[in-house]
């Protein structure tokens, strides 16, 4: 049988301006090198299925980091993290990109990585992963899962959220995978629409996959919304997808 081994531990990183934060970092302990995989959490915060997805992609070989967005935010909780963001309009922009240009640029710095970096966002993650693969550097593959918000009406747009991603569109600079379901309402069918019209235009390398009987957060185990069918399809085009993009 193949060895088998993981290490899984809380690192420091520079992230925006260079503040020091904090993020999970998980691997393969093989020979490796492997790809490099940047996880940006959901609005619910760096919390223990954040953390597992991180474990998961190290379980495939893959070495992950999971930067604390809401680090700032200093409360005892992710939930009470999350309210704090929730309350002040929402993730600014220009920080969370900063943030997560430094997981990208800390993933090049080690050894055993392959020199090529993914990044999957669930929820505000998807849609932050969107406008990082549009606007930084040192991107190799891109997933957006059902990143709300891609799409945005004027009145939706706030000074920490100034432009709506799919203005980026043009600028994108590695292959996005996208996994929507259905019954979702943000985005809904017809912002999915609207984001591949975009990719089109633009004449981007894409794939994007919506599931029947599925909604926001499929991927949750922990919550209502799972769904073990668009879950365990989703999963086979992940690695599918960085498989093919990273390897």
């Amino acid at each position: 049988m193949a060895y088998e081994a993981m290490l899984a531990e809380t690192v420091l990183m520079r992230g925006h301006r260079g503040d020091q934060i904090d993020a999970y970092l998980a691997r393969s302990l093989g020979t490796g090198p492997y790809p490099g995989v940047v996880v940006i959490h959901h609005m619910p915060g760096w919390d223990g299925p954040t953390k597992e997805i991180a474990r998961r992609f190290a379980h495939h070989r893959y070495v992950a980091i999971s930067p604390n967005l809401h680090f700032r935010e200093g409360k005892a909780t992710p939930e009470e993290n999350s309210a704090s963001v929730r309350a002040a309009g929402g993730m600014p922009d220009d920080r969370t990109m900063g943030d997560v240009q430094g997981a990208i640029d800390y993933l090049r710095t080690l050894p055993y990585v392959n020199g090529k970096v993914g990044i999957v966002g669930y929820c505000s993650g998807g849609r932050q992963a969107y406008l990082a693969a549009c606007t930084l550097r040192g991107i190799d593959a891109a997933i957006d899962c059902y990143g709300g918000g891609v799409v945005a009406k004027p009145e939706e747009l706030t000074a920490r959220q100034p432009v709506a991603p799919i203005e980026f569109t043009k600028d994108l600079q590695c292959p996005l995978l996208g996994l929507f379901g259905v019954e979702d309402s943000r985005p809904s069918p017809e912002d999915v629409a609207k984001t591949e019209e975009a990719l089109t235009k633009w004449g981007k390398t894409y794939e994007f996959h919506t599931y029947d009987n599925a909604g926001h957060a499929f991927f949750a185990v922990d919550r209502p919304q799972y769904r073990v069918h668009a879950a365990l399809d989703g999963w086979k085009k992940v690695f599918a997808w960085f498989e093919k993009h990273l390897h």
